[in-house]
C-alpha cells in the first residue's frame, strides 16, 4: 500500500502545478486526503472489518468534498484535481494513472444488480462535471471532455469524447464525429 500511495503523492506533483512542495502537498492538497483515506478504508474493507470503513469514508467525504466508497478499485497514481463533488461509487473500477477532475460522478443508474457503476481503463482523463452513469466501460487512454454526460454507452480506448450527448470526436489520433457504441444490456 506504500507504493500505491507515493506513486498518488507523485501523480499530485505530476498533475498540478500548484503543488509547489511536498509539505504543502501533503497538509494542503484535499483531494490527496479524500484517496489516503479511501486507501485505508479500502483495505479495511477488504479485511472485512465492518462499518468502519464507510464511517471513514464519509468523515473523508465531509472534510474534502470527495465520496468514494471503500469497495470501489483504484489504481495507483489516480489524481483528482479541486475533488469537490467528486463521487465514486461502490463497484466502481479505476484503473492507473488516471486524471479526474471536480464533479465528476462515477455512479450507478438504480437499475442494476452486481456490477452497477463504470470501469475507467488506465491512463484516462475524465474533465470536469462529467457524468459517468452504468456498468460501463470506458477505455484506457480515453479522455473525456468537460460536462460529458454517459449513460449505457462505453467509451473506446485511444480516444476522445465531448459533449452531451457524448460522442466520438479524436480516435486514435485522427478526428472523427461517431456515436459511443451502446452497452449491452445484461
Amino acid at each position: 500500500m506504500l507504493k500505491t500511495i507515493l506513486k498518488d503523492i507523485r501523480a499530485v506533483k505530476e498533475n498540478d502545478p500548484a503543488a509547489h512542495n511536498l509539505l504543502e502537498t501533503l497538509l494542503c492538497h484535499t483531494p490527496l486526503h479524500a484517496i489516503l483515506a479511501y486507501r485505508v478504508a479500502h483495505q479495511l474493507y477488504r479485511l472485512g472489518i465492518p462499518l468502519f470503513p464507510r464511517m471513514l469514508s464519509t468523515l473523508a467525504k465531509v472534510g474534502t468534498g470527495v465520496e468514494i466508497h471503500p469497495a470501489a478499485e483504484i489504481g495507483e497514481g489516480f489524481f483528482i484535481d479541486h475533488g469537490v463533488g467528486v463521487v465514486i461509487g461502490e463497484t466502481a473500477k479505476v484503473g492507473k494513472n488516471c486524471v479526474m477532475f471536480h464533479n465528476v460522478t462515477l455512479g450507478g443508474t438504480g437499475k442494476h444488480e452486481g456490477k452497477r457503476h463504470p470501469t475507467v481503463g488506465d491512463n484516462v482523463l475524465i474533465g470536469t462535471n462529467s457524468v459517468l452513469l452504468g456498468p460501463i466501460t470506458v477505455g484506457s487512454n480515453a479522455r473525456i471532455g468537460a460536462n460529458s454526460f454517459i449513460i449505457m454507452h462505453d467509451v473506446p480506448p485511444d480516444c476522445t469524447v465531448v459533449h452531451t450527448p457524448a460522442r466520438i470526436v479524436k480516435q486514435n489520433g485522427k478526428r472523427v464525429d461517431l456515436p459511443l457504441p451502446r452497452t449491452p444490456e445484461p
